[in-house]
């Protein structure tokens, strides 16, 4: 921690960070810094008492510097002293061969020493004596060969070189200062025969590379050529192939030379040598350079297809992938997406975008074959760009991914694809007959023991009809109906023959509807309001009879009101009276009271004399009752009647009936019957209630009218002070 600067305190072990740490005197400070990092955590995080500067420690680190020891300068003034020292210095280099005479460096060292002094024998004699040591040492046979070059003993360092090359053929670096030597010394023929000599023995790449940049240079490109041509004759690979199509045009300037060896390499190699994704993309990019983009546009397409790039399963192959080639292979891909949003046109980018997204999509029904949403969107972006083919191909892999479990709401998804697929073929293709095998190939997939789907019956029914066989949409619903038996079905095979005017048809149908499903009101008025659209009155109202005498119906109230409303229809007011009578007394409810007053004050009715008697008689109904809400709306539609069709008498009459709202006070309970506080409610008082309340109620309107009173007297003797004044 640092934090006082301008404290020159003196650096020492009992001010340092470390004096801390418990007991040094038994565990040095190496082991006990090891053991802080190994813990990973700070048992102490609290600043230390004396606090250290950064400037104390650099100070104290260069105080502790050890001084810089210079070797003393030799001063010689004589051919004696001259003498001695070189004695010397022998003599030291002597002693520490004896002493370690394998080490290299020392036998170099002492070479160095006998050329800086011109005895250019003694170095030689060093440089044997050493090669007698380690005569198989390729580092030593290079210095050996560069002490004679740089003193120009040009003869001498060809004669080292050849015995280096003839004791060490497989070392690289021997053969390169060879060339080396012989090109700078400008012998043409014997750096050639040199090379020739080094390719025997078959050495690797690079060396057949510069034997072929040597004829370059040299300006013989034939030679360099048939160099290179050997070369990937005896390296048959694609790495050859590749460096010599470089070679060609880089340094040969010869495209067509180098297009025709990329050429070979596809062609001529062996599948796993010329199927290499790097080689495409070599290719690719050189005719790419040469603005070549049509043709780099056919490899990049080629190689996708050949490779089967932009799958996520691509064809089973016999070779094995590695991961290395996985890799180039994905940069492959990528090289050619870049090329097309670089060179391509409106119609290759979107191919391009379209083969990324058919990419993403494969990658996500492969992570999870039952996403069912992946599959809509999939088949999506193949109708608005692919082909036909292709988009039955995406339809019928997603239609083969049943669903694992026979739960229906598993299959409610999955059954729209049969229902987007026979659409697509219907509509986009003008297919109706494969349309119409994809829905019974669906009928086929569907469990119809355990539930079935009305929407697939009716599509597949419908098909048949566009296809004009009435005949086979007629047996499929009839099917239907022994399978499914949904109402959905009987309603839409009731449309279907409706609309064809078979009426005995509709009829027979009507009756298996209302054998299977008794309760059904909306079934009974359909069928009556089938009949009276014929104007089949006596069949209707026998209808309407027959469904109210049901012994369960799910929604009674539409049945009644309908029957009623074809009675008021027809004029027949009393037969409609007499129905509300007949309701009246299954029911009770307010609605159907304010109903038949309304049906009284009518036209049809009896008139407004009827009408006010039936709503009174309801409010006796619902007074005896005690029903305070249902009261209320019986009020407000007789008082909206009379407003319409009463008089002002007969409105001030209602309205003195109408009840006032207030509020007041009840304990809420709990289901043990526990009390949980008091609560708030809305009540209703009417007039003609018991005389309690009401003189309660009167006690507090003359209450608030004895505060207002108040107020007002209050008010004028205010008023009256201030005119005084």
């Amino acid at each position: 921690i640092i934090t006082n600067t301008h404290l020159p305190l003196p650096l020492s072990l009992s001010s340092s960070p470390f004096h801390l740490l418990p007991s040094l005197d038994s565990i040095s400070l190496s082991q006990q810094l090891l053991k802080m990092s190994r813990s990973g955590q700070v048992k102490n995080r609290a600043p230390a008492p004396i606090q250290i500067s950064a400037e104390q420690i650099l100070r104290e680190a260069a105080d502790r510097q050890e001084a810089h020891t210079i070797d003393p300068v030799v001063q010689i003034h004589d051919a004696e002293e001259y003498q001695s020292y070189l004695r010397d210095r022998r003599k030291h280099f002597e002693d520490n061969i004896r002493y370690r005479r394998e080490h290299i460096g020392n036998w170099v060292k002492y070479a160095r020493l006998e050329e800086e002094h011109k005895e250019f024998e003694r170095a030689r004699s060093i440089f044997e004596r050493a090669l007698e040591v380690d005569g198989r040492s390729g580092e030593l046979w290079l210095r050996y060969a560069e002490f004679e070059m740089r003193n120009e003993f040009v003869n001498h360092a060809r004669n080292i070189l050849d015995r280096a090359i003839q004791l060490l053929p497989r070392v690289d670096f021997l053969w390169y200062k060879y060339v080396y030597m012989e090109e700078l010394v400008r012998d043409i023929p014997k750096c050639r025969a040199i090379f020739e000599r080094w390719m025997k023995w078959m050495p690797d790449d690079n060396s057949w590379l510069s034997y072929a940049r040597f004829e370059t240079r040299c300006g013989s490109l034939d030679r360099a050529e048939a160099v290179m041509r050997r070369y990937v004759n005896a390296y048959p690979s694609a790495k050859a192939f590749l460096k010599f199509a470089k070679w060609a045009e880089y340094e040969a300037k010869h495209i067509d030379l180098a297009r025709s060896i990329l050429e070979a390499c596809l062609s001529e190699l062996e599948p796993e040598e010329s199927r290499q994704a790097h080689v495409f993309q070599k290719f690719a990019f050189f005719e790419e350079r040469q603005g070549e983009y049509e043709r780099a546009r056919v490899i990049y397409e080629h190689s996708i297809k050949l490779l089967h790039l932009g799958e996520v399963k691509p064809m089973e192959v016999d070779e094995d992938i590695s991961e290395w080639e996985q890799k180039r292979r994905e940069e492959l891909y990528k090289s050619y997406l870049t090329f097309e949003k670089k060179h391509g046109d409106r119609e290759g980018i979107e191919k391009v975008l379209l083969a990324k997204q058919r990419k993403q999509y494969d990658a996500r029904v492969e992570i999870n074959p039952h996403d069912y949403d992946a599959w809509f969107e999939f088949a999506k972006l193949e109708e608005d760009a692919g082909s036909i083919s292709s988009v039955r191909d995406v339809y019928e892999r997603a239609v083969a991914q049943v669903p694992p479990s026979t739960n229906k709401d598993h299959w409610r998804r999955y059954i729209y694809l049969w229902i987007y697929y026979a659409t697509y073929e219907e509509l986009s293709n003008q297919d109706t007959d494969r349309a119409s095998q994809i829905y019974q190939t669906c009928l086929k997939v569907i469990p119809h023991k355990e539930f079935t789907f009305a929407k697939i019956w009716i599509y597949a029914a419908k098909v048949h009809v566009r296809r004009k066989d009435l005949a086979a949409a007629r047996k499929l619903l009839g099917r239907a109906i022994g399978v499914c038996g949904k109402e959905r079905i009987f309603t839409e095979y009731i449309a279907l023959e409706l609309s064809l005017g078979e009426i005995d048809r509709c009829r027979a149908l009507y009756n298996n509807y209302l054998k299977a499903m008794g309760h059904n009101c909306v079934a009974w008025s359909k069928y009556a309001e089938l009949e009276k659209s014929l104007g089949e009155t006596d069949r209707c109202r026998a209808i309407f009879e027959l469904a109210i005498t049901q012994p369960a119906l799910d929604m009674p109230e539409v049945l009644w009101k309908g029957y009623i409303d074809f009675e008021i229809d027809e004029g027949e007011g009393d037969h409609a009276r007499k129905l509300y009578e007949r309701l009246l007394e299954k029911t009770s409810h307010v609605k159907v009271w304010i109903s038949f007053g309304q049906f009284e004050a009518s036209e049809i009715g009896q008139g407004m004399g009827i009408a006010r008697s039936t709503f009174q008689k309801a409010y006796n109904h619902l007074k005896d009752q005690n029903l305070k809400e249902e009261r209320v709306l019986l009020l407000d539609a007789w008082r909206a009647l009379e407003q319409d069709r009463g008089d002002l008498a007969s409105v001030e009459k209602v309205e003195k009936m109408l009840p006032r709202r207030i509020k007041r006070k009840r304990m809420r309970k709990d289901s043990g019957g526990n009390d949980l506080g008091w609560e708030e409610y809305f009540d209703y008082q009417f007039p003609d209630e018991d005389q309690s309340g009401s003189s309660n109620l009167k006690i507090l309107e003359m209450a608030a009218k004895w505060k207002k009173s108040m107020a007002d007297s209050s008010d004028d003797d205010d008023s009256d002070d201030e005119i005084s004044d």
